[in-house]
């Protein structure tokens, strides 16, 4: 759908200037018979012209077209981009030519800006496919070759990715007929209170002639103002700009904001140095009194540890006394010790012996065969009143913790103990312990001489009731 054509005798023609450029009417080419015989600028094939239902004058290509022309490929909000871009110029006072190639074909203008008096030329490109950031930048090299100023306008929702990349805008269609085309995205104000760039909306038409004019041109922006916020749908967002269109004012104003910061910095950074200077002054004066000090306390560890060491010294032979006195004193209560140790063992063995006598008179009282009858009537009691069998022992052991009575256990795996037999007299006083068991006596004679010398109310002695001894027997 191209806005230009090329005719046989008059050259290139262009639909959105009045008289095709060439004094002619839209009726000498449009619906004529026969037909003029018009050719596509970019490949070459026929044209025909046509006006669309909202009175859009353009050139179509007839059938069987081939579908590698740029021209054919473009859409319909490409053209009416075009159109809008080449209105704009023409009311700043400029001459807008459509669809304008090189002369070696290495570019081709979307539209072509040239000043009246022919000197100065700016490139105006719809951008609505998606292109890589290197083919944009290379696009826009050619155009800075041949001195030809080019800025790259976006119709999309939403901002493309080379929107700082290159000399670019995003702009925004309008809802109704009578509603300006809006620069969306890529014009920028610098505010010099606030340190920041903002974003800033102008009509298309304003913006194109601020840009031809140079009243607004692209600025590389620094990289501490890259970063810049916008509300969209309510919602504050952070954007990312490497390069603006805006007014010389910003660019100055952004330029005295860095030189202010620089300086502010500069000053912080003297302040901080300074800073630093007397810190480290101060460190410098701590650490020396810090030395001072550890010095002084060496010393004062020094003076006290002579001192401990003489004290620990006088404590040493203070010590050392006290322990020959221990040691000696020790030494006196050892053989003390040891005299009284040996009388009280000596005096334990002549009580033992006596003792040993003493059961030996009372056992001896009994022959063998009396010794014999007591304990089987021993074992005849026990299984007569406790109906327990009793060990009887084929030796009895005289025990000196039971007055060397014998003790008798019950016939069990616990070995319990039932009854002493035949406690000595003589020696129950020795034996407290006796007095909470069985005592087991040959005769009532016996079982009083044993009642006699237990505690009164303690001790539970039986008598078997056996005959009195016929005759003492000697051991």
């Amino acid at each position: 759908m191209p806005f230009t054509a090329l005719h046989p005798e008059l050259g290139l023609l262009d639909s959105t200037l009045p008289g095709l450029g060439h004094d002619l009417k839209w009726g000498q080419v449009h619906k004529v018979h026969p037909r003029v015989l018009l050719t596509c600028p970019d490949c070459s094939w026929g044209l025909h012209p046509k006006v669309s239902r909202y009175g859009v004058r353009f050139f179509c290509h007839d059938r069987n077209r081939p579908e590698s022309c740029e021209l054919l490929n473009e859409s319909w909000e490409h053209h009416m981009l075009k159109l809008e871009m080449a209105g704009a110029i023409r009311e700043a006072g400029w001459f807008a030519a459509l669809e304008v190639p090189a002369e070696d074909g290495s570019w081709r203008a979307d539209v072509m800006a040239s000043s009246a008096d022919g000197s100065r030329r700016m490139a105006w490109e719809a951008q609505l496919s998606p292109i890589t950031l290197d083919d944009i930048a290379t696009r826009t090299d050619r155009y800075a070759e041949e001195g030809i100023r080019v800025c790259w306008v976006h119709p999309g929702a939403r901002p493309p990715q080379w929107i700082s990349a290159v000399p670019a805008v995003r702009v925004r269609a309008p809802q109704e007929r009578d509603q300006p085309w809006v620069v969306d995205d890529g014009l920028a104000g610098f505010v010099y209170r606030s340190g920041r760039w903002e974003f800033q909306e102008e009509p298309l038409e304003r913006f194109v002639r601020w840009a031809l004019e140079e009243q607004l041109v692209p600025v590389e922006v620094l990289p501490r103002y890259r970063r810049v916020y916008r509300v969209v749908d309510g919602e504050q967002r952070r954007f990312r700009r490497d390069q603006w269109w805006t007014s010389r004012r910003s660019i100055a104003d952004q330029d005295k904001h860095e030189a202010m910061r620089q300086r502010q910095e500069a000053a912080r950074a003297e302040r901080e140095a300074r800073q630093k200077e007397q810190e480290e002054a101060a460190e410098r004066r701590r650490q020396e009194l810090e030395e001072q000090e550890r010095a002084r306390k060496a010393e004062e560890t020094e003076r006290r540890r002579l001192q401990r060491e003489e004290e620990a010294r006088v404590r040493l032979e203070e010590a050392q006394r006290r322990w020959a006195e221990e040691d000696a004193r020790r030494e006196r209560e050892r053989v003390e010790r040891e005299a009284r140790l040996a009388r009280e063992q000596a005096e334990r063995e002549e009580q033992e012996r006596q003792d040993l006598e003493t059961a030996r008179a009372w056992w001896c009282r009994l022959s063998p065969q009396q010794q014999t009858e007591l304990f089987a009537a021993v074992a005849e009691y026990a299984w007569r009143e406790s109906s327990v069998r009793v060990e009887v022992p084929e030796k009895p052991m005289m025990w000196p913790q039971y007055a060397r009575g014998v003790p008798i256990h019950v016939a069990d795996k616990r070995r319990t103990l039932y009854g002493i037999v035949r406690p000595c007299p003589g020696l129950v006083a020795a034996c407290p312990t006796l007095a909470e068991e069985l005592v087991l006596a040959r005769s009532a004679h016996e079982a009083r001489e044993l009642a006699a010398v237990l505690p009164q109310g303690q001790g539970r002695i039986v008598h078997l009731d056996l005959p009195e001894h016929e005759q003492l027997t000697m051991c």
